[in-house]
């Protein structure tokens, strides 16, 4: 199946994941503007009333380039600005909206109605059916190893037994942090690379500098999957749990008592501020540097992976 036009003339073919409160307006620009596309959650922008100004700014920043720009929309059932949230995508007719926690046939119905473009995230093929019967456009495939709420299914499988079934848009995440890897994304079916962590160690992302430098310094062993934190499972960084007064190899389980999207002021959201979130892939990320940057780089190692697997299949 052919991609909507709106991702016809990308740069690179990269979603820019959004990354609770790394991901603003500043981050987002400079993800659209070097060719990808960039996007945030909306609840990230607190009160509500400042969704409606980042977007309005996104919009005019981005306002003829060539990749669009996302909106991600948790459509859990304790998200109590949801619908608020929903209004303002519309009103700024938002070209792609990516969905969280729940597949929601009238939100994707809602965005439809206004032309956009839906991708849900799912960690396995259970969901993936579930999100296409209820009207998604796409799927983002989350395996193991990405930062934030992530999956425990190899890329590999995950991708294979969509691809079994969905010839529409799909996006990989999990451990993508250069350019060899977006190409192996493409090489197992995915149509797009989707990464987080490499952005949160750039000068336009909104972290702390030792958020940023502990991303630089990092490597896959300082993963941990705890659903502690959220209630969900998730990948975070061992230096911020140790920093907190916790032992990363002896987390208590979790409870999805603890999820609540809507408030701002919850324990979840608190740990998300103090808890960093990161994927297996930091071992890549050497310096903190422009989004530009790291966008050329990834440019390079992906021309320079795909012209080194041509000369060795003999292709080309």
């Amino acid at each position: 199946m052919p991609l909507p036009a709106l991702f016809a003339s990308l740069r690179l073919p990269v979603i820019g994941a959004p990354m609770f409160i790394v991901s603003g307006p500043e981050l987002v620009i400079a993800q659209v503007k070097a060719g990808i596309i960039g996007s945030f959650p909306a609840l990230n922008a607190r009160p509500i009333s400042q969704l409606d100004e980042w977007l309005a700014h996104i919009g005019q920043d981005t306002a003829g380039c060539d990749a669009p720009f996302a909106v991600n929309l948790i459509v859990h059932r304790t998200n109590g600005r949801l619908q608020e949230d929903l209004a303002l995508l519309e009103k700024h007719k938002v070209p792609l909206v990516i969905t969280s926690l729940g597949a929601n046939p009238e939100v994707n119905a809602a965005v439809h109605a206004w032309g956009g473009t839906v991708l849900h995230d799912v960690i396995d093929d259970r969901y993936a059916r579930k999100a296409i019967d209820k009207g998604a456009n796409g799927l983002i495939a989350v395996a193991a190893g990405a930062g934030g709420h992530a999956g425990v299914q190899s890329p590999f499988a995950l991708m294979q037994e969509i691809r079994a079934w969905f010839d529409g848009p799909v996006a990989l995440s999990g451990a993508i942090a250069c350019g060899a890897s977006i190409l192996a994304a493409q090489a197992m079916g995915a149509d797009f690379a989707y990464i987080g962590t490499p952005w949160i160690a750039t000068e336009e992302a909104n972290a702390p500098d030792g958020y940023k430098q502990a991303i630089v310094e990092g490597h896959a062993a300082d993963i941990v999957y705890s659903d502690l934190f959220t209630g969900v499972h998730g990948n975070y960084l061992r230096p911020s749990i140790v920093a907190a007064g916790l032992d990363p190899d002896n987390l208590a389980p979790g409870s999805k008592a603890t999820l609540d999207f809507g408030s701002g002021g919850t324990s979840a959201a608190k740990a998300w501020k103090d808890i960093w979130g990161a994927g297996q892939g930091i071992g890549a990320i050497d310096a903190v540097e422009p989004v530009a940057g790291r966008v050329a780089t990834l440019e390079a190692q992906y021309h320079a992976a795909r012209d080194e697997l041509l000369a060795r299949s003999g292709i080309g």
